[in-house]
Parts: structure tokens; sequence; C-alpha cells
């Protein structure tokens, strides 16, 4: 137990670091899919450039930072099993579970992105941008007040949360649409 708090902190340090490139990622495929909208040379220069930069996001931070921030969870839960007997975690744990759904199906949309197959429009990504801020309140709220009886009130939050994301991309997609460079 002598050394808990410091795998806690890169536990931490690492969900941080994952997290910034789960909110970063679909921002890229966002500029990717616009790009693809563009008149060429544009198109493929752009395309390229992002490529280029969501390969690097995602092998050089997202992938390894969501490996890092599992293995030392997985090693603070080895330090400290009680913690599998509070409702709180099992719920937390679904809910990073839901984040590895997530991040896989962040994976997918990169590889059909790097291989020029485009199934997204940017307003449906922008939307899907979201799924990470989520989960996001939901672990975090989770872990410091540490009460799942009260789980359903947070989800009741979460589900508030996304109705005012979804209108905030609404009325941006209105102001987008009068105004194509704001």
């Amino acid at each position: 137990m002598e050394y808990y708090q410091y795998i806690k902190a890169l536990h931490l340090i690492f969900v941080i670091t994952w997290f910034a490139g789960l909110f970063y990622i679909p921002r890229l495929f966002i500029y990717h899919i616009e790009a693809t909208q563009k008149p060429e040379p544009d198109k493929s220069i752009l395309a390229n450039q992002f490529k280029l930069m969501t390969k690097r996001l995602w092998f050089i931070i997202t992938w390894p930072s969501a490996i890092l921030a599992s293995l030392f969870a997985f090693l603070l839960l080895y330090l400290a099993p009680g913690w599998l007997s509070q409702d709180w975690m099992l719920v937390k744990l679904g809910f990073v579970v839901l984040l590895y759904a997530y991040h896989i199906k962040c994976h997918l949309i990169f590889k059909e992105l790097q291989n020029d197959v485009v199934k997204w429009t940017s307003n449906q990504m922008r939307l899907w941008n979201e799924g990470s801020t989520l989960i996001l309140f939901a672990v975090i709220f989770l872990v410091i007040i540490k009460d799942a009886l009260n789980w359903i009130y947070g989800v009741l939050g979460i589900f508030l949360l996304a109705g005012i994301l979804m209108l905030g991309i609404k009325m941006y997609k209105r102001i987008r649409t009068k105004n194509p460079d704001a």
C-alpha cells in the first residue's frame, strides 16, 4: 500500500490523457469529413493532413493512455480489492466498459476515414463527440460522491446534459448556416 497513491496518480494522469484523446479525435473526424466535401486539391491536401494528425493522436496518445489507465486501475483494484464490493464502483466499471465501447467505435471510424470511407456526416459526428463527455461526467460524479444509490439521479442529469448539448449543437448549426465562418 506504500505505492498506492503513486499508482493512483498515474492512473488519473492516463485517464486525463485518454479523455483528451477521446475529446479531440472526433473533432479531427469532423474536420476530415468536412474536408472531403471541398474541391481538389484542397480535399486531398486536407484529408492527408487529417489522416496523419489522427494517426499520431490515436496511436501515440489515445491508445497508450487507455492501456496504461487500465493497467494502473487493475493494479489499484488488486491492491484494494474491497472497492469491488462497493456499489458505486460496480456502476463506475459499467461506465468504463461503455467508455471502451466508445473508444473501439472511434477506432472503427478512424480506420474507415484512413481508408477514405466516410459514413458519418459532420453533424452526426458532432453528436457522437459528446459521448465521452457524458461518460466522463458520470464517472467523476460516481467517484467523488461514491453513492450508487443516487446514480439514477446522476443518469437523469446526464440525459439532461445530453439534451442541453444537443440543443447547443443545433444552435451552432443554425449559426454556421447563416455565417459559415462562425
